[in-house]
């Protein structure tokens, strides 16, 4: 157990748990007063990008070097890593749900969190457990200000609104969660 004490600390994680906690409060007691509910889902994935982005800084270790020369297998434990994280992110807003302000369905909350899980983890591979956020961000940004979709590009553009059943959605996610959880499975974060 104490390893997993260890691991936890080196990877940051009781600080982004707080963050991933504070932020689905704080958007909780906003949409309280809006008596937003299920159709608009801006607050939602605001909830669960700022989980995703929150836990992306434990992608990346103390020292990369001591990670990847580590006598224990690293593959497992960074799957592990981002689906427990993803799974994290996913119960802080339907935990908060429970509290009487339903802002998502759950089929939407898994599929958004799985898919900026994906997005996290490939900024970790590609750049680094620091700017891991990176990707996450961007494509939220430009979500938030991109005109309505109305083709097939811009479906996929626009995954994170659509409604759950919704195939550009689902595949887009899924696709960006089978790319981004492989690639910092094999690969690790980036120097």
């Amino acid at each position: 157990m104490r390893w997993l004490t260890l691991y936890a600390r080196s990877r940051q994680v009781p600080a982004a748990l707080a963050a991933v906690l504070i932020g689905a409060v704080t958007v909780w007691a906003l949409a309280r007063d809006q008596d937003a509910g299920p159709g608009d889902p801006r607050l939602p994935v605001l909830v669960l990008a700022t989980g995703a982005t929150a836990v992306s800084v434990g992608l990346g270790g103390q020292d990369l070097a001591l990670d990847r020369t580590a006598a224990i297998r690293w593959m497992p434990r960074r799957a592990a890593h981002v689906l427990l994280a993803g799974a994290v992110v996913a119960a802080s807003l339907l935990a908060v749900q429970t509290m009487g302000v339903s802002m998502a369905t759950t089929a939407f909350v898994v599929r958004d969190s799985a898919g900026l899980m994906g997005l996290v983890a490939l900024g970790a591979a590609l750049s680094g457990g620091q700017y891991a956020w990176t990707l996450p961000f961007a494509w939220l940004s430009l979500v938030f200000f991109a005109p309505p979709p109305t083709s097939v590009p811009m479906h996929v553009v626009m995954w994170m609104l659509l409604p759950p059943g919704t195939a550009a959605g689902t595949w887009t996610a899924l696709v960006l969660t089978v790319v981004g959880l492989t690639a910092y499975t094999l690969a690790g974060p980036r120097r």
